[in-house]
């Protein structure tokens, strides 16, 4: 029996895989396997023999169902081209983000046996005037390419799993940080950027106003509550498969001063503020704060303040 993790060479994918290896399967709701597979463009960093990689193109139909078999009982579908690459080149994010849904869909639908599906959805869904606390029910109004494409394909899995095609979960993950590593493209990474760099003794630039408010979550929260997404009950869930998954809200200036407090003045002098309208067109289209009542209720996590998750980094990551 295997588990697919679609961007498995990623950093949040290959996370997700090492959480899966270590709680191991058949334990606390998580569908038991023997196996899993990767499926990205490049090839999995986890060195494990349970681990397969696999390297090809997720909108190309016939590898979907290559990959996709009988014994599939989880997919993991975390594979896209964000926010501001979406944005750049709207056709290859038409081809991924939701061409490569639908092929995913569909081979999940063709094995016949309702795998559980999780799908990594994103705040960019909304737009346009909210509340101050955004409740489970807010209508979808996408301000970018990528809040579209993730909206569609919510939908997508919702009505998968409605036919009975899929066990579907599409998890509306916060911005995630901080991540390790490089800049990516989302729009968003400068909430990772304005705290790692600084720690690593780089400048790095605040594109938005210091008023932002941002939804956040530390990598551990996420990956920890993407565990428990393929481990619930799909019934305790409910007929409507969407969660917005608990994070905390934090303005920039919050964040710049827990970079201080961990960090000290030096890092916090690092960081410049010079406005990018590009970022600030996506960003702050965004909510900061969401009503979390269920999926707290059904045991999703979330961080306890933002000086935890810069301690976190800094003791992981900073030498």
């Amino acid at each position: 029996m295997k588990i697919i993790v679609t961007g498995g060479a990623g950093f949040l994918g290959s996370r997700v895989i090492r959480a899966l290896l270590a709680q191991g399967g058949g334990k606390d709701g998580v569908p038991a396997f023997d196996g899993i597979v990767s499926v990205d463009l490049a090839p999995c960093p986890v060195e494990d023999a349970r681990v397969t990689s696999v390297t090809g193109d997720i909108a190309d139909a016939a590898f979907a169902r290559r990959v996709v078999g009988p014994d599939t009982v989880g997919i993991y579908h975390l594979a896209a081209v964000l926010s501001g690459g979406s944005e750049q080149d709207f056709d290859l994010a038409m081809r991924v983000n939701v061409d490569g849904t639908r092929a995913l869909l569909e081979a999940a639908r063709a094995t016949g046996r309702a795998p559980r599906f999780v799908f990594t959805s994103s705040l960019a869904v909304f737009g346009g005037e909210m509340p101050e606390v955004v409740p489970e029910a807010m209508a979808l109004m996408p301000a970018s390419t990528y809040g579209s494409q993730k909206a569609i394909g919510e939908l997508l899995v919702n009505d998968y799993s409605r036919k009975g095609f899929i066990d579907g979960r599409v998890c509306r993950l916060p911005t995630i940080s901080v991540r390790p590593g490089k800049p990516n493209s989302a729009a968003s990474s400068f909430a990772s950027g304005i705290i790692r760099e600084p720690l690593a003794g780089e400048p790095s630039n605040c594109p938005v106003p210091l008023e932002t408010r941002m939804w956040l979550s530390s990598p551990d929260a996420a990956v920890a509550n993407l565990i428990h997404a393929i481990a619930v009950d799909g019934a305790r869930i409910g007929t409507w498969r969407t969660l917005n998954l608990p994070g905390i809200c934090v303005t920039v200036a919050e964040m710049l001063a827990s970079l201080e407090r961990i960090g000290g003045a030096g890092p916090r002098s690092l960081v410049s503020h010079e406005l990018e309208p590009r970022i600030m067109d996506i960003v702050c289209s965004w909510p900061g704060d969401f009503d979390v009542s269920r999926p707290l209720a059904l045991g999703f996590t979330r961080d306890t303040d933002f000086d935890a998750v810069v301690r976190q980094y800094k003791d992981e990551f900073v030498r």
